[in-house]
């Protein structure tokens, strides 16, 4: 490996800051594995007490249990009375409210659910048509087959209408319905989306709205911006950002928790998008919640600003210059691991930047806690902050990398090239070549070859020159050739500094173990 080749490496001339950050598409599928966002795709409305009125909108005095059997419930809807038709369908709603094991399917193999979306236009009867869209709520909550049965049989056109009944909770639970069938998939998503609903349940949230229909309409929305492969139509819910931006100044938990999710999925894509999402004005507001005690509101406000800074340079500085890196070293310090893994990636596509960003890094005093990380944190965190520190190594100045090292980077890199996972050994690989790099720039190399070596580093490269996989022997093998070899010192080019930046030190018979004093 050649001069040129290794201040390509240094320099990161051969990968573009925006091939870099680009690692959200391959990364966030890791990182968002283990507890599917976090959110509940699908929401069944489970009756708090046995005991209730028969419905919120018709006086009864009767609170009794259900009685009906599945059948008699069937007979009852295809009755031509439509007091016994009521009667039927909330019997049928309690059994598919019931907390555990409703039957669900037992249910649509009767017949129920084109009865449901039948009543769901007796306008004159607001009170059937809840108790049919409730039933048909939960129905939709259920498998995929299941929703499907409420799809096929023209729920969503109906459905669509009740959310302009005058009647509140019937126009709350056509939302809660519509909310479950986008959130199934895709597929259900866009046929959803397709029917013009979103404008419909946008225009439910108002100043006075109540703070119920408000949680289920942001609820509706977040699945309607929802899912990948593929994305929703960005132009279909693209009118949703002022309403989105409007709502992260609402202060209930739960409007702000599906507010943030909806912002996080529409982040999530191109830098057309993220532009989209920043033109609102709502960076700042969306930083403040990076403070949230409450996980749940905090979880989806650091994905939407980690993704927002996947995008370009100038995507990047609005979330710098709105705060963002102050918050960094408590989140990486936070008791769920989860939302340390996903500052350690943050950083990672911040470090993605510039010189001036990466300085912007350090002065938010960040690197010390994520060297931290690197050396004590859970193995996907660890991952996370290897790329960050790689990546700083890969666009920061010599002054910046020595910096790095004095703060001791060269101890938990080494460590990590025992890791199993071929990919963070090669990244890891990747920066330790770029910090030697830099060091040899400045006749530095020795000392920091003493650092690798002192603390098992060199041992573990060697290993690596026998790895199964070819990039990472390469890279050992590279590394071993041009910086640890006998004659690596003839091809050292003469020691030169760039202009305003400091060299590395002067070589010492002893380095301390908390790296270089300069």
């Amino acid at each position: 490996m050649g001069d040129e080749n290794r201040i390509r490496s240094f320099k990161n001339k051969g990968k573009d800051t925006e091939e870099m950050r680009r690692r959200r598409i391959g990364q966030a599928v890791e990182l968002r594995k283990a507890k599917k966002d976090d959110q509940l795709l699908k929401r069944r409305n489970i009756s708090v007490a046995t005991e209730e009125p028969v419905s919120p909108l018709q006086e009864n005095n009767s609170t009794s249990p259900v009685t009906m059997s599945a059948e008699e419930i069937m007979f009852g809807m295809i009755n031509q009375d439509e007091d016994i038709q009521f009667k039927a369908t909330q019997a049928c709603r309690k059994i598919l409210s019931r907390e555990k094991n409703p039957p669900i399917d037992h249910m649509i193999r009767l017949g129920v659910v084109p009865r449901c979306v039948e009543f769901l236009s007796k306008n004159h009867n607001p009170a059937l048509q809840f108790e049919a869209c409730w039933a048909l709520t939960n129905i939709a909550s259920g498998t995929s087959e299941q929703t499907a049965a409420v799809v096929q049989e023209g729920a969503i056109p109906r459905l669509q209408l009740l959310l302009n009944s005058s009647k509140m909770e019937v126009a709350e639970q056509a939302v809660w319905a519509l909310g479950n069938i986008a959130g199934d998939g895709p597929s259900t998503r866009d046929l959803v989306l397709a029917s013009k609903v979103l404008p419909d349940v946008l225009k439910l949230i108002k100043p006075d709205t109540n703070v119920s229909l408000l949680r289920n309409a942001i609820w509706a929305i977040s699945n309607l911006c929802r899912n990948k492969n593929p994305s929703p139509d960005f132009e279909l819910v693209r009118p949703a950002l002022p309403t989105l931006a409007r709502l992260l100044a609402y202060s209930d938990k739960d409007v702000l928790t599906d507010t943030c999710w909806a912002l996080s999925y529409l982040t999530d894509g191109s830098n057309e998008k993220i532009q989209a999402v920043l033109d609102t004005g709502l960076i700042n507001r969306l930083v403040q919640l990076l403070y949230s005690a409450e996980n749940t509101v905090l979880t989806p406000a650091l994905r939407a600003v980690g993704n927002i800074v996947t995008g370009n340079d100038t995507q990047t500085d609005a979330v710098i210059n709105a705060g963002a890196l102050l918050a960094m070293p408590k989140l990486l310090q936070h008791p769920r691991l989860n939302i340390v893994k996903e500052a350690a990636w943050t950083i990672s596509n911040v470090t993605a930047g510039n010189s001036e960003q990466i300085q912007k890094v350090l002065d938010a005093d960040i690197m010390p806690v994520l060297l931290h990380v690197l050396q004590t944190g859970d193995y996907k965190s660890q991952k996370e902050a290897a790329w960050a520190v790689t990546n700083y190594t890969s666009g920061g100045t010599i002054r910046q990398l020595a910096r790095l090292v004095e703060m001791g980077a060269i101890k938990p890199l080494c460590n990590l090239l025992n890791s199993k996972d071929f990919k963070t050994v090669a990244v890891v690989l990747d920066g330790l070549n770029n910090i030697l790099t830099a060091a040899n720039k400045t006749g530095e190399v020795e000392k920091v070859a003493i650092l690798v070596e002192e603390c098992g580093g060199l041992d573990s490269i060697e290993a690596l020159q026998t790895h199964d996989n070819e990039k990472i022997y390469e890279k050992a093998l590279s590394i071993i050739e041009n910086f640890f070899s006998d004659n690596q010192a003839e091809d050292m080019p003469a020691p030169q500094a760039e202009d305003g930046q400091i060299q590395f030190s002067s070589p010492a018979p002893h380095v301390p173990s908390g790296g270089f004093s300069f």
